[in-house]
């Protein structure tokens, strides 16, 4: 199957799948679950990073576990809509280590930022020392996240394959 000028065959969507299951995974171990030989499965692997498929590997980290107890969605609006205000406030949040998921957006707000912050005193703070003070920034509206209902950074593949996406599981 070619996505974009990128060919990913089964055994290439396999190897996603497998990677983005447990990214530490050795080539050998990868190669077993996807039934290639180690060679051919870091061929693809290598090919898939070159593409620009495979963007990087992380550790995903437990943000209460590390003293971030509050998690707040927040809604910006722009004053302007000029090439250089955006282009100076989306530089501005990717300085900002507290945003850590920032989306332009169709709606009522112009971009959505989830922001990671210790406490309510931090995330104050936060709003009137970053947040207010980014360039073209003229409303914001958060909301504090409660409770995760669900976190998960792998991507669905199943229209890649033809299997079915968005079934809802039967309820017994």
């Amino acid at each position: 199957m070619k996505v974009d000028s990128v060919s990913l065959d089964e055994h290439c969507l396999k190897i996603l799948s497998a990677l983005q299951h447990d990214g530490r995974q050795t080539v050998q171990q990868i190669s077993e679950a996807v039934g290639l030989s180690p060679t051919p499965c870091w061929k693809r692997i290598k090919d898939m990073e070159a593409a620009g498929v495979i963007r990087g590997y992380t550790a995903l980290i437990d943000p209460e576990l590390v003293g971030l107890h509050v998690s707040a969605v927040a809604e910006v609006n722009l004053d302007r809509h000029s090439e250089a205000m955006v282009q100076r406030f989306e530089e501005a949040v990717a300085a900002s280590p507290q945003i850590i998921h920032c989306v332009s957006a169709t709606g009522p707000a112009d971009y959505i930022l989830n922001v990671t912050v210790p406490d309510m005193k931090h995330y104050e703070r936060f709003l009137h020392e970053v947040l207010f003070s980014l360039p073209g920034v003229t409303h914001v509206r958060s909301s504090i996240v409660l409770r995760e209902i669900k976190s998960q950074v792998a991507l669905p593949l199943g229209h890649l394959t033809g299997a079915k996406s968005g079934a809802v599981p039967s309820r017994r």
